[in-house]
């Protein structure tokens, strides 16, 4: 099992702590990637883990909340990355826009236990002892980035005028709409599908000259 390094450090931690950390987070994605939210025991993890005993997780984490919190902020940090990566040049809204449009899509098919991860936390937000703010959190933030992006465009004249609200909600659903047509057919090329969903989006949303 690959121990995930973009796991967010911790102040006072040893480096062999930090390891440890890393590693449950790790199993934790793996098992519920594999398994599902609801099958994600202390008792699978630990197997997946390769730990002596589930204490461990509970000495590192404490409670299943701050658990869910690590690995949902370390499914967030590779996202970010991955779209850091492959648009961090961009400066241009309507770029920005379509970047943000085609590597969400494809982290799809290069990142698809994160994109897991973070479906099976957002569906299972009513679990009393999850972290409670991780529904929330995860429905609001794409859909807020893209407005943001909107909006900025918006006051530069970049693009037109509609609801900023409403288009970003329709763009992160569309972005969903990738996500269940490559659960149906794998083969799906993402590469095209992004592409056309951005070439959809930027027509949309652009100036009127």
């Amino acid at each position: 099992m690959q121990v995930i390094k973009d796991v967010q450090p911790d102040l006072g931690l040893s480096p062999a702590e930090e390891a440890r950390r890393a590693q449950i987070i790790a199993a934790t994605m793996a098992t519920m990637a594999e398994l599902g939210y609801r099958r994600t025991s202390y008792a699978r993890i630990k197997e997946r883990a390769g730990l002596s005993s589930t204490r461990l997780i509970g000495y590192h984490f404490g409670t299943k909340a701050a658990l869910i919190q690590a690995v949902v902020t370390t499914a967030m940090s590779i996202r970010d990355r991955y779209l850091e990566e492959r648009a961090g040049g961009t400066t241009d809204r309507a770029g920005m826009l379509r970047a943000l449009i085609e590597t969400e899509v494809t982290f799809v098919r290069d990142h698809p236990e994160c994109v897991r991860v973070l479906r099976e936390v957002a569906a299972n937000a009513d679990d009393a002892d999850g972290w409670p703010v991780a529904g929330p959190l995860l429905r609001g933030f794409r859909i807020g980035r893209i407005e943001r992006l909107l909006i900025q465009g918006q006051r530069e004249g970049a693009f037109g005028e509609f609801a900023p609200d409403v288009a970003a909600r329709t763009i992160a659903q569309s972005i969903d709409g990738a996500v269940q047509a490559h659960d149906e057919d794998p083969s799906l090329d993402l590469d095209t599908y992004g592409r056309q969903l951005a070439d959809f989006f930027e027509q949309a949303v652009a100036a009127k000259r």
